[in-house]
């Protein structure tokens, strides 16, 4: 049976809305031409139904019927319309001059409703500011919490405002009382009045947000005075957050002045808790604005088409740290070279690129390990307690269809079974979050795998730790200082003003909050129990520190998996042979090979249970170093001295722009009495250190 979010369920349910819907719509005309009371009433019920199923669980639908110029107030008039013809149906013919004031009010009903759209579209566009912003004071723009939701959403405010109408032409229908119509259609209007009044007040100067010069004044003046001189600089999608906030901690870890640059406005709330200062510029005009600030350095974890738009920018240097690495064709993509520097983690990257041979020179490649990791806990040995905690974190199926980029359709559920087979294995199964967003084979048997984990732990039992609040306690903590509570409604203007300065000492408070968070998340799950992590929290990281062993395919995971030296495995689902793969994917070098019918599951348990049936040790120590560099100096310290040097190069270029501009225009050096003041084609700005 498909699952109740597959596609097939959906398609059913959304059928299933608009036959009921068009059926409602059908009896109420033939009730309203007969006429017939009851089946007027209950048509009209089941209409109006129908319409709050739509607003509040087939958004899709909604919109196919905006398209089709069937959207919901062209629906409301036509309900309105056809109880309207039903009472004059039921009347007698001097009813039609009793009637007609009704209409009138309907006409006017729906004329006001339309200016309120109107004035609403208005507020919205002053409150669409220029440049959004996190953690940083912007009370001088005039922010304030934004209307109400239903003035802002024109089919809940119809469906709201015009039910008093509806409801009152339904009433006389059944008593034959004019008043009650009466009575409805001047709720409905005294309703939608006072929503108009609402969002008037809304444009008066004192009450709405700063304009967009003035906006970009601020902006201005923020950057002079905050100086940064490295960034974070993200576009993408909904999903590709996680791409950027596995690079907030080294960031944050530079000290210094560092800035978030975004391009996308549903991606501010996406960036994970950080007292780093954070901007989003959608327009490329904005963006420009950054090449007469102090910044210097600007950081990219990953490729999209607006990244081109920043390299535009002269004055800042640009390197490409991607958010992760593997021996994927998509870590030595052409676009790198775009950049002027691209940071690597270790030798075994700067190969890479060299034999990928596509533009990136090997003096413009950095090495500066991965600072994401020097925090894993190193291997501390075998397993001593009753279970083996097995890390099956397989990638997604890519953009290309190659069947070796993921092993979930093909021998998920093959490995999942051969590791439930073992009643000494505890399984944590952590799918990547884009798997099945491209082949619907990769989603379902992600979903088959999560079932033979549910099915397992029904089959096992033991002891629970007793409940004792701690992990209640913990999350509640780290959610205060994570989370930013919004009331229903608010818009990026309202979470801007919630969102101002952070307290000081947050992030190092969020730091001890998350450890603490951890350890009792891992203490409050049973030690046999299976689980499919799929939250953001525990993060991958975590769930490195508890597994003994790793099985993956071939992509970051492995790479970052070696910084904690324990054995791991790798599924070969692409046809190759084994000798083959090794050579094709040098990550693999130290791993055991996995074939898709996981045969070799059980003598790879064995090897991880006793460290002297690992043939893998010393491989794994070798491969670390290619792949990560040396231990020391740390990470974070080639990092930070990789940032310092490129602000150094930075600084430079902007010297020798300087220079060179004076040299081609020497009448503007020196001014004469007359002549206007030279202009500053590039400012220069005293510079901090990263």
């Amino acid at each position: 049976m498909p699952e109740p979010s597959s596609p097939r369920r959906r398609t059913a349910a959304q059928l299933l809305v608009l036959a009921v819907l068009s059926a409602a719509f059908a009896a109420q005309a033939v009730a309203a031409l007969r006429p017939h009371v009851p089946l007027l009433l209950v048509s009209t019920a089941v209409s109006l139904a129908v319409e709050g199923v739509l607003y509040r669980w087939q958004p899709g639908l909604v919109s196919l019927f905006a398209k089709s110029h069937a959207d919901v107030t062209v629906r409301h008039v036509l309900r309105d319309l056809l109880l309207v013809a039903g009472l004059l149906r039921l009347g007698e013919q001097h009813r039609e001059t009793q009637y007609a004031p009704l209409v009138a009010g309907l006409l006017a009903f729906y004329a006001l409703h339309c200016t309120v759209q109107a004035v609403s579209v208005l507020v919205r566009r002053t409150r669409t500011l220029p440049v959004l912003t996190r953690n940083i004071d912007a009370s001088a723009l005039r922010l304030s919490p934004a209307p109400a939701a239903l003035l802002r959403r024109p089919g809940h405010r119809l469906l709201v405002f015009g039910l008093p109408a509806t409801a009152g032409l339904a009433a006389t229908a059944v008593t034959d009382d004019a008043r009650y119509a009466a009575a409805g259609v001047a709720l409905a209007l005294l309703l939608t009045a006072a929503g108009l009044c609402a969002l008037l007040l809304r444009l008066l100067p004192g009450r709405r947000p700063a304009g967009e010069q003035e906006v970009l004044d601020w902006f201005d003046a923020w950057l002079d005075e905050y100086q940064p001189t490295v960034g974070l600089y993200f576009s993408g999608g909904p999903s590709s957050a996680y791409q950027a906030n596995m690079w907030l901690e080294p960031l944050a870890g530079l000290g210094g002045r560092p800035v978030i640059v975004l391009r996308e406005r549903f991606m501010v709330p996406r960036i994970a808790a950080t007292d780093i200062p954070v901007v989003c510029l959608p327009k490329v005009s904005t963006l420009m604005r950054l090449e007469r600030s102090t910044l210097q350095v600007l950081i990219h974890p990953s490729n999209s088409g607006k990244t081109s738009q920043v390299l535009r920018i002269p004055t800042i240097k640009h390197t490409f740290v991607n958010h992760g690495e593997s021996d994927k064709l998509s870590s030595c993509n052409p676009y790198a070279k775009a950049y002027d520097e691209v940071w690597v983690a270790g030798p075994a990257a700067r190969e890479r690129y060299a034999l990928a041979e596509v533009g990136v020179e090997d003096k413009d490649v950095v090495e500066i390990g991965r600072p994401q990791l020097d925090a894993v806990r190193p291997y501390a040995g075998p397993p001593t307690g009753a279970y083996t905690t097995v890390l099956y974190a397989p990638t997604w199926e890519g953009w290309d269809g190659n069947p070796g980029n993921t092993s979930v359709v093909a021998a998920g559920e093959n490995l999942v079974r051969a590791l439930l087979a073992d009643p000494g294995v505890r399984l944590l199964y952590k799918p990547h979050p884009l798997t099945g967003s491209v082949d619907p084979r990769a989603g379902a048997a992600d979903r088959r795998v999560r079932e033979l984990i549910r099915a397992a732990n029904r089959e096992r039992s033991g002891t629970r730790p007793v409940p004792s609040g701690e992990l209640a306690r913990r999350a509640a903590e780290l959610d205060r200082l994570t989370t930013a509570v919004f009331r229903a409604g608010a818009d990026q203007v309202e979470r801007m003003l919630v969102q101002s300065a952070p307290e000081p000492g947050r992030a190092q408070a969020v730091a001890r909050a998350t450890k603490a968070w951890e350890e009792a998340y891992w203490a409050s799950l049973p030690e046999w129990e299976h689980q499919v992590v799929t939250d953001a929290r525990p993060d991958l990281y975590s769930c490195f520190d508890v597994a003994d062993l790793l099985i993956s395919d071939v992509s970051s995971v492995i790479s970052d998996f070696l910084a904690s030296g324990k054995p791991y495995a790798v599924a070969n689902t692409g046809g190759l042979p084994e000798e083959a793969f090794r050579t094709a994917f040098p990550t693999v070098a130290a791993a055991t090979v996995l074939t898709p019918d996981a045969a070799g599951v059980p003598a790879l348990l064995e090897s991880v249970r006793d460290p002297r049936k690992d043939d893998f040790v010393a491989a794994r120590a070798e491969l670390k170093r290619r792949l990560l560099g040396p231990a020391v100096p740390t990470s974070q310290q080639r990092f930070a001295a990789a940032v310092q040097a490129l602000c150094a190069a930075a600084r430079e270029h902007r010297v020798r722009a300087a220079r060179r501009l004076g040299a081609e225009l020497p009448g503007q050096r020196h001014q004469t009495a007359g002549t206007p003041a030279p202009v500053t084609l590039i400012p220069h700005r005293p510079s901090r250190p990263a």
